[in-house]
């Protein structure tokens, strides 16, 4: 079988090696029957003459089988390396990354051991990439979430669980485990799960605003709506008739009205930082007008209240990632801030440092009164007041500083607030 295979895949004409191969013989029994006469003649003894003749017919033999072998063996590997021949193995991951890859949540693929196999691209946003085979723990450092993924592993059961991260801006996730099971073998304890994050932190920013807001609203409102009412009811009864109390009650009245009204475009405004809280600005906005236009704004407030603003800014442009809209509505409160609270210094200075590789630190100093140590850390609270009575009589809503907050949180920038009683205060917004 070996000799017929090795002639037709060699040449494919089998009689051609046939004939070779009696040739072949047939030379080496002629030349053994010559040797045996030989000896005969020469008075060697029958018996060892045959035994010569058997023996050399022997090796003849042997010697063509090993030629034989010899030259099957390249055509053989040949045939065994043939491309064609050889069965194509594929990567059984290689499909499953390509349907993580759809999903627009972050997905792990994870072996038994807590091994990761798979990333989707939407994962590489959220924890960068992680090397396959590299061990879970290494780069999801809740205990909940591990916790979780053992006992899902350990119960072969889904599993789930509320992750709230705070970092760089609050996020919230439901985080599930599903063990992946082989459609050839669905009894087979499964060797992958499958981690699913699934980001709520919109709807729950929308529940919190919902309470947020009544309770604040309710709250802020209570007193301008309790004057309106209390003015109208005396407008229609005992003031009826009197035009100076009318004259009097209804500049009082509007006073409220634009109250409530300012109130409400806070809170509107809040609402929407929050919403997008964490989808960072990509645009490039040049700091040098922007701050002109801030001042220049300003300026007739400024005048009123007796206060010069003066800008120490860089002749060369600072650039920063941000928004237009919203770093003119920050600067615009803070310095509005500087003039109401810090008018007894009758000067705010707007300072601008940094860039060109460095980081850009904007501060807005005035030379006020200043504010006490224990309220520093709570003035970006909403509705917090560090003096209640103060804040009305200049129309604060609380709100300004909570608005600044949500916008740097947004920009990935820090509002940092130095102070001192008597001396003033510096708001400083380090990008």
């Amino acid at each position: 079988m070996a000799r017929e295979g090795i002639a037709v895949e060699g040449r494919g004409r089998p009689w051609d090696w046939i004939l070779a191969q009696l040739w072949a013989e047939r030379v080496l029994i002629s030349a053994a029957v010559f040797v045996g006469f030989m000896m005969w003649a020469g008075g060697f003894h029958l018996g060892w003459t045959f035994f010569a003749v058997a023996l050399l017919v022997l090796a003849g033999l042997a010697r063509v089988e090993r030629m034989e072998e010899r030259s099957s063996r390249p055509r053989v590997a040949a045939a065994a390396s043939a491309p064609a021949e050889l069965p194509v193995v594929a990567d059984p991951l290689a499909e499953i990354a390509t349907v993580l890859d759809a999903l627009d949540m972050p997905a792990l693929l994870v072996t038994s051991d807590e091994t990761v196999k798979l990333q989707n691209r939407a994962a590489e946003a959220l924890f960068g990439i992680i090397p396959r085979d590299s061990d879970l723990a290494g780069r999801i450092r809740s205990p909940g979430i591990l916790d979780m993924v053992r006992e899902a592993i350990s119960s072969v059961q889904p599993r789930e669980i509320e992750h709230a991260e705070r970092l760089p801006s609050e996020s919230v996730y439901i985080v599930r485990v599903t063990p992946v099971r082989a459609p050839t073998a669905p009894d087979e304890k499964p060797r992958l799960f499958l981690i699913v994050f699934r980001d709520v932190s919109h709807a729950r920013r929308i529940d919190r605003m919902r309470s947020d807001f009544v309770a604040n609203a309710s709250h802020e409102l209570r007193t301008p709506l309790a004057s309106l009412r209390g003015f109208v009811e005396t407008l229609q009864g005992p003031a009826k008739d009197d035009s100076r109390a009318h004259e009097k009650f209804l500049a009082i009245m509007h006073e409220q009205a634009t109250r409530m009204s300012r109130l409400v475009d806070d809170l509107l405004s809040l609402s929407r930082l929050e919403i997008k809280a964490n989808i960072p600005p990509d645009e490039k906005v040049d700091l040098k007008p922007l701050l002109g236009h801030v001042r220049d704004s300003l300026q007739p407030l400024a005048e009123e209240l007796g206060v010069e603003v003066v800008l120490e800014i860089p002749d060369s442009p600072v650039v920063v990632s941000g928004d237009r809209d919203e770093l003119t509505e920050v600067f615009e409160n803070l310095v509005e801030n500087a003039c109401k609270y810090g008018q007894e210094g009758k000067r705010v200075e707007v300072r601008v440092t940094g860039g060109g590789g460095e980081p850009v630190e904007v501060s807005v100093i005035d030379h006020g009164p200043g504010i006490a140590p224990e309220h520093v850390p709570r003035i970006t609270e909403r509705f917090y007041r560090v003096n209640v009575e103060a804040s009305r009589s200049k129309k604060g809503t609380g709100l300004g500083l909570a608005i600044v907050k949500h916008i740097l949180t947004r920009h990935r920038a820090r509002l940092t607030v130095r102070s001192e009683l008597g001396k003033g205060t510096v708001f400083t917004v380090r990008f």
